[in-house]
């Protein structure tokens, strides 16, 4: 009987992010918001009814109103989402050397989750560590991870070993890294900030009803963070979409309220992103800027994600390393063991 050959038993990291479009035009939006919103996951409404809709006048209208927000952020290189991930890939690979494996994909988008751990798979990867970038956990990025792995090993006959990055959203050093980043950021701001608001992305509020923790998760990141940083923190959610009432307060309108009572100085940033994308880099850094300042605020600031910065990649260093113990020699961020 002929033997199958036999990998050698490498070891990966998947990094897994959201999504973004291929290019800041209609039709590339129309084509990502497609696959993004027909997820049962994303919008938790009968397929029967929400496909017509969606087909019928949301990918109609949306797509030429969000290809103008992303051609505001698109860089050089492409999505700002998309290259922030591809940086971190490469700085971790960079920092652990040649025996991990470190690779990126995008839930929604390319490249995809099935594409890049097949190929992993297929390079010999036996034990891989799939490690959703989202601080708190959400039934709409977490879970639809999950889900979508869970499609890509179902056509597998021979699968590798399976291990999950779990939510950090309290997780020691990420709350510090936080805290430093952002003590950091506001020391070079030209102002001193009157509030700092920690602007969450939104969910709708029969999500959480349902049982989701992401707000739970989202306000013990937001009371640890201000502790670490002995100041108030003001928590807000954004990004909401469509008729249903979402989380609150909102963050437009926490924005345009500030402005209105007088406040003159903001410091805003998203501890629930791990990359600047279009949510943070348009829509809080551009459109949030706008509201504040139209209401009557005067200096406002938006600080950037952590991405591929040094602190962020010995941060991911050290909550990967715990989840590859066993694996491998837990590796630190300048490629030493520990």
């Amino acid at each position: 009987m002929k033997s199958l050959p036999l990998a050698p038993g490498k070891v990966a990291v998947l990094l897994v992010n959201l999504g973004t479009p291929d290019a800041p035009t209609p039709a590339a939006v129309k084509r990502y918001l497609g696959e993004f919103l027909s997820d049962p996951r994303v919008v938790e409404i009968p397929q029967l009814i929400w496909q017509p809709i969606l087909r019928g006048v949301v990918l109609t209208t949306r797509p030429r109103k969000s290809a103008h927000a992303y051609k505001l952020v698109w860089t050089a290189e492409g999505s700002p989402l998309a290259v922030n991930t591809r940086d971190t890939s490469r700085a971790l690979q960079a920092a652990w050397g040649e025996g991990i494996t470190v690779d990126w994909a995008m839930r929604y988008g390319s490249p995809s989750i099935e594409e890049r751990f097949k190929a992993l798979k297929e390079s010999g990867h036996e034990r891989i560590l799939i490690a959703p970038l989202y601080p708190q956990y959400c039934a709409a990025t977490t879970a639809t991870v999950m889900d979508k792995l869970g499609q890509v090993l179902e056509k597998m006959r021979w699968q590798p070993a399976i291990r999950t990055l779990p939510p950090y959203y309290n997780d020691p050093a990420y709350i510090e890294t936080l805290r430093a980043r952002t003590l950091a950021q506001i020391a070079a701001l030209p102002f001193k900030p009157e509030r700092i608001v920690a602007s969450f992305h939104g969910m709708p509020v029969r999500t959480r009803d349902l049982g989701d923790p992401y707000q739970s998760q989202c306000l013990e990141t937001a009371r640890l963070l201000s502790e670490a940083l002995g100041h108030e923190v003001m928590v807000t959610f954004q990004s909401r979409f469509g008729p249903a009432k979402w989380l609150e307060p909102a963050t437009d309108t926490v924005l345009e309220e500030l402005g209105a009572q007088g406040v003159k100085s903001v410091a805003v940033f998203t501890p629930g992103f791990s990359s600047d994308c279009l949510e943070t880099l348009e829509e809080i850094a551009m459109r949030g800027q706008e509201s504040f300042v139209e209401a009557g605020g005067k200096a406002f600031a938006f600080l950037p994600c952590l991405n591929a910065q040094p602190d962020a990649i010995a941060m991911y260093s050290h909550l990967l390393g715990r989840e590859l113990s066993g694996w491998v020699e837990t590796p630190s961020a300048d490629g030493t063991t520990i």
